[in-house]
């Protein structure tokens, strides 16, 4: 098989990416080792930037969205027992989408179906080869035999975990890593959410995210060890410590019933440098990770598409390589700059080790500061809104 663009993973990044250059009349292939049903069974990320959101209207998979999905013009910060609104529409003239991925994700597969787009599931042995030269391809393993995608370019969309980043030679990659010394415990359940925004709360318990996916179903979390087991948090015993650390009048209303997800993410900072190797580039989370605290893992992969695809465009229209020689750098000044706003909002929030005295002292100052600056919440809505492209 021969394409122009050989995309290896088939999550957003990968299924948004795709789009856009079929709808340019670019060739393009995405395979992924697992299924599709797995791919939507997955759980994620819900917040969408304007970007993000602009980028799934220019794909045409934006119609769902702006139905079923709620905009959202402010966020809560909950300490000392009270609410604290940032306008975000007010201060930035922008607001964000609540919309989950995995909706996100059925509408692209959708799009790409109904265009004719080629999707290759349940591909063993995914594996990139040749990107260092001019004849780069992918091969796979399908049916008891070896399968061969001889292509232009590579897009690695596959993932922390996937084989695109590890398909680089050490002594090419440089990696940046923090690990956060705790979890969030997460459930989803179809209960309308305990408010119409987003509620982020500081407690002397741990921290706590009220969230939702529509406005009957709620996605909450809270701040625990990395050591805690899924098995011991029984729905009532969660509901309980979620309350504890949200003002009194979210706690009296909160609708609870039984969770049908429940998991425990650890939290983590990562970054792999550059995000260019010869005919390979790596996109979303193969080359980065943020802790969800600034809700932008699933909107830095977006933006990562738009400089992938503007390079891969001006290649093929004008045969220029200035867009794809390019790619790393602008996309690593998003990344770093999303970096920057995730980790601040986390060291914000939670509690760590060292909180109690000092650290608590200065994180309640940080809180009252922000929320009574005006120029300090401008900075935190347009961080929460997304930089420009």
């Amino acid at each position: 098989m021969r394409t122009q663009v050989a995309i290896i993973g088939s999550g957003p990044s990968g299924l948004l990416l795709g789009q856009l250059l079929t709808n340019a009349g670019i060739d393009n292939v995405v395979i992924d080792r697992v299924s599709k049903d797995y791919i939507l069974g997955r759980v994620r990320a819900g917040v969408l930037e304007e970007g993000m959101v602009g980028l799934l209207d220019s794909a045409g998979a934006g119609g769902r969205m702006h139905a079923e999905g709620l905009p959202h013009e402010g966020v809560l910060l909950a300490f000392d027992g009270q609410d604290h609104r940032i306008d975000l529409l007010g201060l930035t003239d922008k607001r964000v989408m609540v919309y989950g991925q995995t909706e996100v994700t059925h509408d692209l597969m959708d799009k790409r179906e109904a265009t004719g787009g080629v999707t290759i599931y349940d591909a063993g042995n995914v594996t990139p080869h040749g990107f260092a030269g001019d004849q780069p391809y992918v091969t796979y393993e399908m049916d008891g035999a070896t399968h061969r995608i001889d292509c232009d370019f590579i897009a690695g969309c596959d993932g922390y975990h996937g084989i695109s980043r590890k398909s680089v030679p050490e002594s090419a990659i440089k990696t940046f890593e923090k690990v956060y010394p705790f979890g969030w415990l997460g459930i989803l359940a179809d209960v309308p959410p305990v408010s119409h925004e987003l509620i982020y709360a500081n407690h002397p318990r741990g921290f706590a995210l009220c969230s939702m996916r529509s406005e009957t179903r709620s996605r909450y979390y809270i701040q625990c060890a990395l050591d805690e087991r899924i098995e011991d948090w029984s729905d009532d015993r969660f509901y309980d410590e979620l309350r504890r650390r949200l003002p009194s009048a979210h706690a009296e209303a909160m609708v609870t019933g039984p969770s049908f997800e429940k998991s425990i993410a650890p939290l983590r900072s990562f970054v792999a440098e550059p995000m260019r190797f010869g005919k390979l580039f790596l996109v979303g989370d193969a080359a980065h990770i943020v802790p969800p605290t600034g809700a932008k893992g699933l909107n830095l992969a977006a933006s990562d598409v738009h400089y992938l695809f503007e390079g891969l465009q001006e290649f093929y229209g004008e045969r220029s390589t200035a867009g794809i020689d390019a790619y790393s750098p602008r996309a690593l000044k998003r990344v770093w700059k999303a970096e920057r706003f995730s980790w601040s909002m986390t060291m914000m929030l939670h509690r760590f080790p060292d909180t109690e005295g000092f650290g608590q002292k200065i994180q309640e100052a940080e809180l009252d500061y922000l929320v009574h600056s005006t120029a300090a919440s401008t900075a935190l809505a347009e961080n929460y809104v997304g930089l420009p492209y």
